[in-house]
């Protein structure tokens, strides 16, 4: 039988940036659509910001769906 090509270190390592990635995609959404819509720089960095909090929070609700689906299997 065959294993997985990457260790456990490497899997988390990746699951990790896919999180901060996901963060950073949502805060810099919020804050490029505020500074598009004419925010000067300083209210444009609030809105990045909040959605930063705006993206952890929706982190953390998708993977307690997915708990809810596959429980023990929810990565660290």
């Amino acid at each position: 039988m065959v294993g997985p090509s990457t260790t456990k270190a490497e899997r988390d390592t990746a699951r990790s940036r896919m999180k901060v990635g996901f963060v950073g995609l949502v805060a810099a959404s919020g804050g490029l659509v505020a500074f598009q819509s004419g925010a000067t720089p300083v209210q444009a960095l609030v809105a990045a910001v909040a959605g930063a909090v705006v993206g952890g929070a929706l982190l953390w609700f998708v993977l307690g769906i997915l708990d809810d689906i596959q429980p023990g299997v929810r990565p660290p």
